[in-house]
């Protein structure tokens, strides 16, 4: 079973967190924030990643510790549950619509963290949501999963489909470049042998 637990506690939050790489997209996730629990439990559908999220830190201030603490986390617990990577898939690219938008995402699972963000957003806010934490999520991720992610909307009018967009697309590819390809037995998907070198 590819697993990965992570508990994260600083001063602004509180983290208890876990991912099943071979689930089934089963989710219990509570973070304190509306928004970002339902971006992350369409992640956890579309990805086919069963994901426990248990979260709470200062929301009385805003949402941002709490979105990119969860960000990091989720990012960390991946890279565990990866474990030694051989056999994997690695690379992924989607195109997903929502509505009146198109987001290209595509990810490479590299061991080199790195974000390329071309998104926008036509207003501030998503609710109470502010919508340039999208970003913050994102980029967390990156970091601590230690992927190469790429993330572009080509076109788009409503702010909350673009953000569901970006989590969709983010989903796809990494139910693709996670999965295990039974022609590559157990070799690293590299030919240096290595990943993250």
């Amino acid at each position: 079973m590819r697993r990965g637990d992570v508990t994260r506690k600083t001063a602004e939050t509180e983290i208890t967190l876990g991912v099943d790489l071979d689930g089934t997209g089963a989710s219990k996730i509570s973070t304190g924030v509306g928004f970002l629990d339902h971006m992350l439990e369409l992640l956890s559908r579309h990805a086919m990643i069963d994901l426990e999220v248990a979260a709470k830190g200062d929301t009385h201030v805003d949402f941002h510790h709490v979105t990119e603490d969860v960000g990091i986390a989720l990012g960390q617990a991946v890279r565990k549950a990866l474990g030694d990577m051989k056999g994997l898939t690695r690379y992924a690219d989607v195109h997903m619509p929502m509505d009146e938008t198109l987001t290209r995402v595509a990810i490479d699972v590299s061991g080199r963290p790195f974000l390329v963000w071309r998104t926008t957003f036509p207003a501030a806010k998503i609710g109470e949501f502010d919508s340039e934490l999208v970003r913050e999520f994102f980029q967390g991720f990156a970091t601590h999963a230690a992927v190469t992610l790429h993330v572009e909307t080509l076109y788009g009018a409503n702010a909350h489909h673009i953000a569901e967009s970006c989590f969709k697309g983010l989903a796809r590819c990494l139910k693709a470049a996670f999965a295990i390809d039974p022609r590559a037995g157990d070799r690293l998907p590299s030919t240096k042998e290595r990943i993250g070198d």
